[in-house]
């Protein structure tokens, strides 16, 4: 099957969930393999991928096929509570092409934990890549809203990649909102990461911060993109001691580097986005 047909059997497949009186969802097979700190997973017929996902960490520990808890499923364009749970009234809808939702939620007793952050990546021949895509990745908690954490989106024919500090869900998205609004809800997010940081760390990162929002507002995006390297590299810098950096499956600690680190990555994304392609 090529790719304009695989394209066509997941618009066939969405058209029928949207006809659909009940939300409902497909789930699909997954095959994972898991060596060293990588992680790769193929969703559907391994001969024939709906996407395929990498999951690179930066120093993993009881990392296996098991120990992920991965699943996929197709979702339905209609479903009135996956759609509350996006941002932007409307403005982030899901592609009809590729209406796939995955879940990585590591069983509790699985033994899987990381320091600092992983790296992920969705790849899918069911889109389209161009120059200034509106593609994102976005993740939110079992249950909770989604938010954009892209730091980069790559041609092949769509590479949505982003950084997290933690799991589980994980959806690929139009994103339609202004691009400053984006920035501004990235940082929002960031300082309300930073205010749960011990208090003799909060003044430097909210400093970075405030350079950062000062400088995009003035369209000096060189200065905003030179104060979210510093601020990453401080998350760096202090992880392990005095900032928590692991995420283990037992859920009992805070990431608080790994966070950072992701949210700074993800800002940048959208800073370089906004100096190259505006709002």
């Amino acid at each position: 099957m090529g790719k304009l047909a695989l394209a066509s059997r997941l618009l066939a497949a969405a058209a029928l969930f949207v006809s659909s009186a009940v939300a409902s969802a497909q789930s699909l097979p997954v095959t994972v393999n898991a060596s060293g700190n990588t992680a790769t997973i193929v969703v559907g017929d391994p001969a024939q991928p709906v996407a395929d996902l990498t999951l690179t960490f930066d120093d993993a520990s009881g990392l296996q096929a098991s120990s992920l808890g991965v699943s996929a499923q197709l979702v339905s364009l209609s479903d009135s509570a996956l759609l509350a749970r996006l941002p932007g009234l409307g403005l982030t809808p899901l592609d009809p092409a590729f209406p796939l939702l995955i879940t990585i939620e590591p069983p509790t007793l699985g033994g899987l934990s990381f320091r600092r952050s992983v790296r992920v990546e969705v790849h899918t021949h069911a889109l389209s890549y161009s120059a200034g895509s509106s593609y994102r990745l976005f993740k939110a908690s079992l249950g909770g809203n989604f938010r954009d954490i892209s730091d980069e989106i790559a041609p092949g024919s769509v590479r949505s990649r982003g950084t997290t500090g933690g799991f589980s869900q994980f959806l690929v998205l139009s994103d339609l909102r202004a691009t400053g609004s984006v920035i501004a809800q990235k940082i929002a997010w960031l300082r309300a990461r930073v205010d749960q940081l011990p208090l003799a760390e909060q003044p430097a990162f909210d400093a970075w911060l405030d350079t950062v929002a000062t400088a995009v507002a003035a369209a000096e995006y060189a200065d905003a993109i030179a104060a979210l390297d510093a601020f990453r590299a401080r998350a760096v810098a202090r992880a392990g001691s005095p900032l928590a950096d692991q995420w283990r499956a037992a859920r009992d600690l805070d990431n608080h580097a790994g966070e950072l680190i992701a949210g700074a990555a993800t800002l940048k994304f959208s800073v370089a986005y906004l100096r190259d392609f505006g709002q």
